[in-house]
């Protein structure tokens, strides 16, 4: 991890490396609880390349509430490290302010009381005012979307991905790379793709029957910016077929392919690129993996794993940057690059605070412009919430103890299942839940709602495959998103245990005994990668239920016992 107390000195070649995060300028000012946009826009313009990254913003044009994780717990080697860090204790690892700007930005530390004063984050329009602002210090920066980008609202939905597709064109972005974009099938990523005006990169997606990088996406581009030639590689997620359904697209096939990124990077190197940035959607601890096996790449922009950090983090001679997630944060990178070296960085992670930056007015016009013709489904009142609904976490949020509330009672279930997706905005207590907000956290290409048999023995199974997802302590084995959510179901997790071993006191809530195994259970669930899954839509179902309800209020998850940390 990079100190921001000191400037880094590590050893690039012959030469050596200096850096620094910006990050605490704006630290120092949240202090004082008197942020400005000028203060949040403040940079000392370094160097002759500056790069511009946003990623996973999962269709979120407006602003938003987002409350960070309360657990997000690392294994083996990345134990303790960041990005799993969280609360008080990344407070004090990166030397924040207890109830400043920054800790409920950066967060879950009193997060109704800190959002009360500090208000919503995110917004394209405001993300347009930053990126305005970065361009006109730095006129040639080069704005960079790491995925996840056009789905993830309801708007999106309704227009197959083409308001974001509009906005994200406005704003000026140069290169992308791809996840849950390939949710809308392999037709409409085509059709997407040859209108963008810039690069959807990948150079791990292959065509899957003839195992060679597809000719639609290309593995790199470059920039000539500053008197520098500068190479993007792109990586998308490299488990988009298994934890997305394949059927939606069988044309391709994607994985890791760390020879290949290797080859890539010698390539672009021998055709004299000075600096090697990777775009990646791999996740953090993949992208640490990678940078240690992979030699030669100076920046990698990491996403997927939405993980915000204010700080850099050097593996090797690489630079691992995390720019968060929904448009909470822009990050500015600027590398000084001479003599085809990267001699030194300066870095800050700008948060999109929307009562502090002023929106944009061409951009606001845009994004309103592309909401009207759903204006009044989006905006319709389904119902309120006296609870905070949030998402983010490795095991339960509140928005899935509702959405599986509701499919074991419009379903008539014994136990749910609600997959451990990461995206969706949160509501504080006593708002109005929208048909919009309901789509936030439930849209998706495939949200048919099944109700099946499964025996006891199967559901511990499925558990401890999705365990190993998030915890096996090779992270190239860790496949897919957070714990699968449960409703009418506890159970103990040991995280430190091998697969096959983690779940243990499996118990329905309901009756208070242990899950039979021999026994069949009815249990309803949704995002099904099986083609010709039936039932009805996930959002209908909450929205069914949430209107029965009128107002939501939900007791805490004491559920699920997590030890092994």
């Amino acid at each position: 991890m990079i100190s921001r107390r000191e400037f880094l000195q590590a050893s690039v070649a012959a030469s050596a490396l200096y850096g620094i995060s910006g990050f605490g300028n704006w630290s120092r000012l949240a202090a004082q609880q008197a942020l400005t946009q000028d203060d949040l826009l403040r940079f000392d313009t370094f160097g002759n390349v500056s790069l511009i990254h946003v990623t996973d913003i999962h269709a979120h044009m407006k602003p938003i509430w987002f409350r960070e994780p309360e657990f997000n717990y690392g294994v083996g080697d990345v134990r303790g490290l960041p990005p799993h860090v969280v609360g008080r204790d990344f407070i004090e690892m990166f030397n924040l302010t207890p109830g400043s700007p920054e800790a409920y930005a950066l967060t879950y530390e009193d997060f109704v009381a800190l959002g009360r004063t500090y208000g919503k984050m995110g917004g394209m329009d405001r993300v347009a005012t930053v990126v305005k602002a970065i361009r006109a210090d730095r006129p040639d920066a080069i704005l960079l979307d790491g995925g996840d980008t056009w789905h993830g609202s309801m708007n999106s939905y309704l227009t197959n991905g083409q308001d974001v597709v509009n906005i994200m064109n406005a704003l000026g972005v140069e290169a992308m790379t791809s996840h849950w974009e390939w949710t809308f099938g392999t037709d409409r990523v085509l059709e997407i793709v040859s209108q963008l005006p810039f690069p959807f990169l990948g150079q791990n997606i292959f065509d899957a029957e003839w195992d060679e990088p597809a000719e639609d996406f290309p593995s790199y581009t470059y920039f000539d910016r500053g008197g520098v030639k500068v190479a993007v590689i792109g990586q998308a997620f490299p488990y988009t077929p298994i934890a997305n359904p394949r059927w939606m697209f069988p044309e391709f096939s994607f994985g890791i392919r760390d020879e290949r990124m290797q080859e890539m990077v010698n390539e672009v190197r021998a055709d004299g690129a000075d600096v090697v940035v990777v775009l990646s959607h791999n996740g953090f601890d993949v992208d640490r993996k990678m940078a240690s096996r992979v030699q030669g790449i100076d920046v990698i922009l990491t996403g997927h794993t939405h993980d915000a950090l204010p700080e850099p983090v050097l593996v090797g001679n690489t630079l691992l940057i995390a720019s968060g997630s929904h448009g909470k944060f822009v990050t500015r990178l600027d590398l000084d690059v001479r003599d085809g070296r990267m001699m030194g960085f300066r870095h800050k992670l700008i948060p999109i605070f929307s009562d502090v930056i002023e929106p944009d007015p061409e951009m606001s016009a845009l994004i309103e412009a592309e909401r009207a013709p759903n204006k009044d489904a989006l905006e319709e009142v389904i119902g309120h919430t006296d609870s905070l609904l949030y998402r983010r976490g490795n095991f339960a949020g509140t928005w899935d103890d509702l959405i599986c509330d509701a499919v074991m009672t419009e379903r008539d279930c014994e136990i749910a299942m609600s997959p451990g997706v990461r995206w969706g905005a949160s509501l504080m207590p006593g708002d109005a839940i929208t048909r919009e907000d309901i789509h936030s956290v439930t849209t998706m290409t495939y949200g048919q709602v099944y109700r099946t048999e499964m025996t006891g023995e199967l559901i511990h199974t499925i558990l401890e495959d999705v365990a190993d997802n998030l915890f096996n302590t090779d992270p190239y084995y860790q496949q897919g998103g957070d714990m699968v959510r449960l409703g009418g179901l506890g159970y103990t997790i040991d995280i430190s245990k091998p697969i096959g071993e983690r779940i243990s006191g499996l118990t329905v809530l309901r009756t208070g005994e242990p899950l039979d195994p021999a026994r069949s259970y009815t249990v309803g669930g949704w995002a099904s990668v099986n083609e010709g899954t039936e039932g009805p839509m996930i959002w209908d179902v909450v929205e069914s239920y949430i209107r029965k309800q009128e107002r939501i209020d939900l007791q805490p998850n004491t559920s699920i016992t997590v030890t092994g940390i």
